[in-house]
């Protein structure tokens, strides 16, 4: 499975209408989903990521449960993603599957990143980049990053953190593999039209760079 574009990243609000905004993200470009929850209680997270899960396989799109390998193997998602305090990637591919997509949280750590693409990742995310509505107090990283990843590792590099329409072409320019993207989507009035600007953007710079 090619990873590239635009990965929308749920903002575990707990607003109405997830699964509407989910879908619109994807008629929107989004090439990947992932599941972000930091609120609810175990069932109703197993429920809500049960729903996202039916919405992201009706039109065709991985989702990826963020931090928890036993709610990804649960409910059969296509994958998790890792942070720092989360399981060791060797351990998710146990439980997932050879075929899961296994991320990695990277922030400003480039050797951190090697060791994931060691242990069987099978994407890098770096970030933030720019200032974070979900993360304000991340650690920020740099384009040199991307560039050194890019030519250094053989897996997808991720961007994530504050990243916008406006200020997104730096990362496509350095190479980045996929932008991921929270509050840029999801805390938009027209999440579609939102993942649709991104989409563009990176199709346009992608064939006339």
């Amino acid at each position: 499975m090619r990873l590239h574009g635009l990965y929308a990243i749920t903002n575990g609000d707990n607003a109405p209408g997830l699964l509407e905004r989910v879908a619109a993200a994807i008629a929107g470009g989004a090439a990947v989903v992932q599941y972000r929850d930091k609120t609810m209680d175990a069932a109703s997270r197993e429920h809500e990521a049960r729903d996202v899960l039916a919405v992201c396989r009706a039109h065709g799109v991985p989702l990826i449960i963020n931090d928890d390998v036993a709610l990804a193997a649960t409910v059969g998602a296509d994958g998790v993603h890792l942070g720092r305090d989360d399981a060791a990637v060797h351990e998710a591919r146990r439980v997932l599957g050879d075929a899961a997509i296994i991320g990695v949280s990277c922030y400003n750590d480039f050797d951190r990143a090697v060791a994931a693409q060691q242990a069987g990742a099978s994407y890098v995310a770096f970030g933030r980049f720019f200032a974070s509505h979900t993360k304000p107090d991340a650690v920020p990283a740099s384009l040199d990053l991307i560039r050194r990843a890019k030519a250094q590792l053989s897996i997808p590099v991720v961007a994530i953190g504050g990243i916008t329409p406006d200020n997104a072409a730096p990362l496509i320019d350095a190479g980045v593999d996929m932008l991921a993207v929270i509050h840029g989507i999801f805390g938009q009035a027209d999440p579609e039209q939102a993942a649709r600007r991104y989409t563009q953007l990176f199709e346009h710079l992608r064939n006339h760079p």
